[in-house]
């Protein structure tokens, strides 16, 4: 028996060290730092540790409006697409022409390059040529500066957003609603249900498990947001900053400001918020 424990060890023993290496050591030495104070990255000295680089991040109004954004992100994105992504589910698990068509069209998304697909939704949201703007132009409503203004910034980043990450869960509701028992929608149908009855107190009840998983990690990729942010405004967190979000904040602090510390406390605040909210979203 003992010998066959230490088998199984052996086999898990790269796992375990990858792990270690690229996931529990970053995390600690991220704490860590961001109790640095004066932390000298090239010479590898710090000449003291404290509270300040929190205080900091609490008076920073940059950081603020990363967290407000980003906020507003997930409050939004995921929602959304889970919503839109189970009605696409459901008509794509029915009897439809051209389905296997269909369901490749929606599937690709999630295999092509962000930065690509950040592209061509730059020039879907342009002031002057993007198919946006053109079918404003059919209801008669003047074009919107999408992609240049402040306001409108967020809500291009938004739609975006929503489109991208329909592909993920539009897979994971079809794998779902594959798996429900046929004898279900039998039975409903001899007792000559309503078909949103149906949706409502059988579809959504067997889907339960796979929405929350939908939920979950829509909500942690929703907090991480950078490659949509990168992608569609070239580089840059929308016009002033305006489309800022917590990870695109840590990655300035880090690599373009050099301030370690400071970084190294906006991610640790992240992670503490993520975990917080996943673990009360398991609990609900």
């Amino acid at each position: 028996m003992k010998k066959n424990n230490y088998s199984g060890y052996l086999y898990i023993l790269p796992a375990c060290l990858v792990i270690a290496v690229f996931i529990l050591y970053p995390l600690i030495k991220t704490i860590f730092m961001s109790f640095y104070m004066n932390y000298d990255f090239l010479n590898n000295t710090v000449t003291g540790f404290g509270m300040d680089n929190y205080q900091y991040l609490m008076q920073d109004r940059v950081f603020w409006r990363a967290f407000r954004n980003t906020l507003l992100y997930v409050v939004f994105v995921v929602p959304c697409s889970i919503m839109i992504s189970l009605g696409i589910a459901v008509l794509l698990n029915s009897k439809i022409k051209f389905r296997g068509f269909f369901q490749t069209v929606f599937f690709l998304p999630y295999v092509t390059s962000i930065v690509a697909v950040g592209i061509v939704w730059s020039w879907i949201f342009h002031s002057k040529y993007g198919l946006v703007n053109g079918l404003l132009h059919l209801f008669g409503i003047q074009s919107v500066e999408w992609l240049n203004r402040p306001v409108t910034a967020m809500a291009a980043l938004i739609i975006f957003s929503i489109w991208k990450s329909l592909a993920f869960n539009i897979i994971i509701f079809l794998a779902g609603l594959q798996n429900i028992q046929p004898i279900y929608y039998q039975a409903a149908k001899v007792d000559a249900t309503p078909k949103g009855r149906v949706f409502l107190k059988i579809t959504v009840p067997m889907l339960s498990p796979m929405i929350l998983y939908a939920m979950v990690m829509g909500l942690i990729s929703g907090f991480k947001v950078y490659d949509e942010v990168y992608a569609l405004f070239g580089g840059k967190a929308g016009p002033a900053d305006s489309a800022i979000t917590l990870v695109y904040y840590i990655y300035n602090k880090f690599y373009s400001n050099w301030d370690f510390g400071v970084a190294s406390a906006a991610a640790v605040f992240l992670f503490l918020l993520i975990l917080v909210l996943t673990g009360f979203q398991l609990r609900i």
